[in-house]
Protein backbone atom coordinates (compact mmCIF):
# COMPACT_ATOMS: atom_id res chain seq x y z
CA UNK A 1 0.00 0.00 0.00
CA UNK A 2 1.22 3.48 -1.31
CA UNK A 3 0.25 5.95 1.53
CA UNK A 4 0.23 8.77 -1.20
CA UNK A 5 -3.22 10.50 -0.84
CA UNK A 6 -4.93 8.58 2.15
CA UNK A 7 -6.55 11.20 4.65
CA UNK A 8 -5.40 10.43 8.41
CA UNK A 9 -6.89 12.13 11.53
CA UNK A 10 -4.71 12.15 14.29
CA UNK A 11 -5.14 13.36 17.68
CA UNK A 12 -2.38 15.02 20.39
CA UNK A 13 -0.67 15.59 17.13
CA UNK A 14 1.37 19.07 18.16
CA UNK A 15 3.89 16.99 19.70
CA UNK A 16 6.24 13.97 20.64
CA UNK A 17 4.97 10.95 19.53
CA UNK A 18 1.59 12.51 17.41
CA UNK A 19 3.67 15.50 16.05
CA UNK A 20 5.72 12.27 14.39
CA UNK A 21 3.52 10.43 13.53
CA UNK A 22 1.87 13.42 11.36
CA UNK A 23 5.03 13.86 9.82
CA UNK A 24 5.78 10.40 9.11
CA UNK A 25 2.65 9.73 7.49
CA UNK A 26 2.57 13.42 5.55
CA UNK A 27 6.25 12.46 4.04
CA UNK A 28 4.68 9.55 2.11
CA UNK A 29 2.22 11.75 0.64
CA UNK A 30 -0.24 11.25 2.70
CA UNK A 31 -2.93 14.35 4.07
CA UNK A 32 -3.00 14.61 7.31
CA UNK A 33 -6.16 16.19 9.44
CA UNK A 34 -3.98 16.74 13.11
CA UNK A 35 -5.93 18.48 15.97
CA UNK A 36 -4.46 19.11 19.41
CA UNK A 37 -5.42 21.37 22.75
CA UNK A 38 -3.18 24.30 21.62
CA UNK A 39 -4.40 24.87 18.27
CA UNK A 40 -0.98 27.33 17.67
CA UNK A 41 0.98 24.42 18.04
CA UNK A 42 -0.89 22.38 15.91
CA UNK A 43 -1.40 25.15 13.32
CA UNK A 44 2.67 25.13 13.61
CA UNK A 45 3.13 21.39 12.78
CA UNK A 46 0.49 21.78 9.88
CA UNK A 47 2.64 24.43 8.43
CA UNK A 48 6.10 22.53 8.77
CA UNK A 49 4.53 19.74 7.11
CA UNK A 50 3.16 22.02 4.30
CA UNK A 51 6.54 23.78 3.38
CA UNK A 52 7.99 20.14 3.07
CA UNK A 53 5.98 19.62 0.09
CA UNK A 54 4.86 16.16 0.10
CA UNK A 55 1.68 15.77 2.08
CA UNK A 56 -0.64 18.13 3.01
CA UNK A 57 -1.55 19.22 6.76
CA UNK A 58 -4.67 20.61 8.08
CA UNK A 59 -4.54 21.73 11.77
CA UNK A 60 -7.76 21.94 14.26
CA UNK A 61 -8.56 22.36 18.01
CA UNK A 62 -9.77 19.68 19.99
CA UNK A 63 -9.73 19.07 23.62
CA UNK A 64 -10.60 15.03 24.22
CA UNK A 65 -11.53 16.30 27.53
CA UNK A 66 -14.25 18.50 26.01
CA UNK A 67 -17.75 16.74 24.10
CA UNK A 68 -17.80 19.98 22.59
CA UNK A 69 -14.84 20.12 21.30
CA UNK A 70 -14.03 16.46 20.14
CA UNK A 71 -17.78 17.45 18.33
CA UNK A 72 -16.12 20.02 16.51
CA UNK A 73 -13.25 18.58 15.82
CA UNK A 74 -15.11 15.44 13.82
CA UNK A 75 -17.30 18.18 12.33
CA UNK A 76 -14.53 20.19 10.80
CA UNK A 77 -13.14 16.77 9.35
CA UNK A 78 -16.18 16.26 7.96
CA UNK A 79 -16.62 19.55 6.06
CA UNK A 80 -13.12 19.12 4.36
CA UNK A 81 -13.36 15.18 2.94
CA UNK A 82 -16.35 12.96 2.39
CA UNK A 83 -13.93 9.82 3.65
CA UNK A 84 -11.12 9.37 5.92
CA UNK A 85 -9.06 6.59 5.60
CA UNK A 86 -7.28 6.31 8.98
CA UNK A 87 -8.20 7.77 12.30
CA UNK A 88 -5.26 7.57 14.99
CA UNK A 89 -6.44 7.86 18.17
CA UNK A 90 -2.99 8.97 19.83
CA UNK A 91 -4.33 11.98 22.17
CA UNK A 92 -4.09 11.26 26.39
CA UNK A 93 -2.47 13.20 28.90
CA UNK A 94 -0.06 11.05 30.80
CA UNK A 95 0.54 11.61 34.66
CA UNK A 96 2.77 9.93 36.87
CA UNK A 97 2.15 9.41 40.75
CA UNK A 98 1.85 6.22 43.22
CA UNK A 99 -0.86 7.52 44.80
CA UNK A 100 -4.07 8.55 43.91
CA UNK A 101 -3.96 11.53 46.11
CA UNK A 102 -0.76 12.44 44.19
CA UNK A 103 -3.18 14.51 41.51
CA UNK A 104 -6.33 16.70 42.08
CA UNK A 105 -9.18 15.32 41.25
CA UNK A 106 -9.45 17.78 38.47
CA UNK A 107 -6.54 16.35 36.76
CA UNK A 108 -7.96 12.95 37.60
CA UNK A 109 -11.21 13.90 35.62
CA UNK A 110 -9.80 15.23 32.63
CA UNK A 111 -7.35 12.02 32.04
CA UNK A 112 -10.47 10.09 32.21
CA UNK A 113 -11.99 12.11 29.88
CA UNK A 114 -10.09 12.29 27.46
CA UNK A 115 -8.71 8.66 27.51
CA UNK A 116 -12.23 7.32 27.64
CA UNK A 117 -14.91 9.49 26.68
CA UNK A 118 -13.42 11.83 24.57
CA UNK A 119 -11.96 8.74 22.48
CA UNK A 120 -15.04 6.95 22.16
CA UNK A 121 -16.99 10.09 21.33
CA UNK A 122 -14.47 10.83 18.50
CA UNK A 123 -14.55 7.44 17.12
CA UNK A 124 -18.11 7.44 17.07
CA UNK A 125 -19.04 10.37 15.30
CA UNK A 126 -15.52 10.11 12.76
CA UNK A 127 -17.04 6.60 12.20
CA UNK A 128 -19.42 7.76 9.29
CA UNK A 129 -16.00 8.71 7.10
CA UNK A 130 -14.08 5.57 8.00
CA UNK A 131 -17.06 3.37 6.57
CA UNK A 132 -17.17 5.71 3.21
CA UNK A 133 -13.16 4.34 2.71
CA UNK A 134 -12.25 1.44 0.56
CA UNK A 135 -9.40 0.65 3.33
CA UNK A 136 -10.40 2.15 6.76
CA UNK A 137 -8.12 1.74 9.33
CA UNK A 138 -8.80 2.66 12.91
CA UNK A 139 -5.47 2.69 15.32
CA UNK A 140 -5.21 2.83 18.71
CA UNK A 141 -2.44 4.04 21.01
CA UNK A 142 -2.94 2.43 24.02
CA UNK A 143 -0.26 1.67 26.47
CA UNK A 144 1.27 -1.52 28.24
CA UNK A 145 -0.74 0.63 30.91
CA UNK A 146 -3.35 -0.73 29.28
CA UNK A 147 -2.88 -4.68 29.44
CA UNK A 148 -4.12 -7.05 32.54
CA UNK A 149 -1.13 -6.92 35.22
CA UNK A 150 0.85 -4.28 34.04
CA UNK A 151 2.87 -3.05 36.83
CA UNK A 152 6.12 -1.54 35.44
CA UNK A 153 4.99 1.95 34.97
CA UNK A 154 5.45 4.98 37.33
CA UNK A 155 2.08 6.42 35.74
CA UNK A 156 -0.70 7.50 37.98
CA UNK A 157 -3.62 4.93 38.62
CA UNK A 158 -5.87 7.30 36.91
CA UNK A 159 -3.33 6.75 33.38
CA UNK A 160 -3.58 3.34 34.21
CA UNK A 161 -7.37 3.21 34.41
CA UNK A 162 -7.81 5.27 31.12
CA UNK A 163 -6.10 2.89 28.77
CA UNK A 164 -7.91 0.09 29.86
CA UNK A 165 -11.19 1.89 29.16
CA UNK A 166 -9.36 2.37 26.04
CA UNK A 167 -8.09 -1.16 25.64
CA UNK A 168 -11.94 -2.02 26.38
CA UNK A 169 -13.28 0.05 23.63
CA UNK A 170 -10.36 -1.07 20.91
CA UNK A 171 -10.85 -4.99 21.74
CA UNK A 172 -14.86 -4.77 21.26
CA UNK A 173 -14.78 -2.51 17.84
CA UNK A 174 -12.11 -5.02 16.70
CA UNK A 175 -14.67 -7.71 16.82
CA UNK A 176 -17.69 -5.43 15.76
CA UNK A 177 -16.14 -4.02 12.82
CA UNK A 178 -13.93 -6.85 11.28
CA UNK A 179 -17.45 -7.56 9.34
CA UNK A 180 -17.19 -4.19 7.63
CA UNK A 181 -13.71 -4.25 6.59
CA UNK A 182 -12.57 -1.89 9.25
CA UNK A 183 -9.06 -2.89 10.34
CA UNK A 184 -9.14 -1.92 14.00
CA UNK A 185 -5.34 -1.56 15.12
CA UNK A 186 -4.12 -1.20 18.98
CA UNK A 187 -0.32 -0.71 20.24
CA UNK A 188 0.61 -1.21 23.60
CA UNK A 189 4.25 -0.07 24.16
CA UNK A 190 5.47 0.37 27.37
CA UNK A 191 7.19 3.69 28.97
CA UNK A 192 9.08 4.53 26.07
CA UNK A 193 11.69 7.57 24.99
CA UNK A 194 11.51 10.24 22.45
CA UNK A 195 15.10 9.93 21.04
CA UNK A 196 17.54 7.26 21.37
CA UNK A 197 20.14 4.61 19.39
CA UNK A 198 17.21 1.90 19.25
CA UNK A 199 19.23 -0.76 20.02
CA UNK A 200 19.07 -4.36 21.84
CA UNK A 201 20.50 -2.56 25.72
CA UNK A 202 18.33 0.76 25.03
CA UNK A 203 14.85 2.40 25.42
CA UNK A 204 11.76 1.57 23.24
CA UNK A 205 12.43 4.57 21.02
CA UNK A 206 9.16 6.64 19.66
CA UNK A 207 10.01 5.70 16.22
CA UNK A 208 10.03 2.02 16.68
CA UNK A 209 6.57 2.57 17.53
CA UNK A 210 5.86 4.76 14.57
CA UNK A 211 7.41 2.52 12.20
CA UNK A 212 4.42 -0.43 13.99
CA UNK A 213 1.96 2.06 12.77
CA UNK A 214 3.18 2.39 9.46
CA UNK A 215 3.61 -1.12 8.65
CA UNK A 216 0.54 -2.05 9.73
CA UNK A 217 -1.49 0.04 8.15
CA UNK A 218 0.41 -0.62 4.42
CA UNK A 219 -0.54 -4.29 4.49
CA UNK A 220 -2.99 -5.42 1.88
CA UNK A 221 -6.48 -5.80 3.20
CA UNK A 222 -6.21 -9.58 3.71
CA UNK A 223 -3.92 -8.55 6.75
CA UNK A 224 -5.70 -7.46 10.02
CA UNK A 225 -3.00 -6.79 12.71
CA UNK A 226 -4.88 -6.67 15.62
CA UNK A 227 -2.72 -5.68 18.10
CA UNK A 228 1.16 -5.05 18.96
CA UNK A 229 2.30 -5.82 22.21
CA UNK A 230 6.01 -5.28 23.45
CA UNK A 231 8.63 -6.90 25.27
CA UNK A 232 10.17 -4.22 28.05
CA UNK A 233 13.33 -5.09 28.55
CA UNK A 234 14.44 -2.45 31.02
CA UNK A 235 13.08 0.57 32.94
CA UNK A 236 13.17 3.40 30.73
CA UNK A 237 15.75 5.68 32.31
CA UNK A 238 17.36 2.83 34.28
Amino acid sequence: MDPDGLRIAITGAARDTGRLLAEAFAERGAQIFLSARDLGAARRVADAINQRGAGRADAFHCDLAAPDSVRGFAAAVADRTSYLDVLINNGAAYIEGDDLADVSDDTIESVMAAGGTGTVLLTKHLLPLLRASSRPDVVNMISACGEVGHRRSGAHPAFYAAKHAHAGLAEILSHRLRPEGIRVISLFPPDFVQNGPRQADSDLTAQSVIDCVVFAVGQPRDCFIREFHFEQVRTPHS
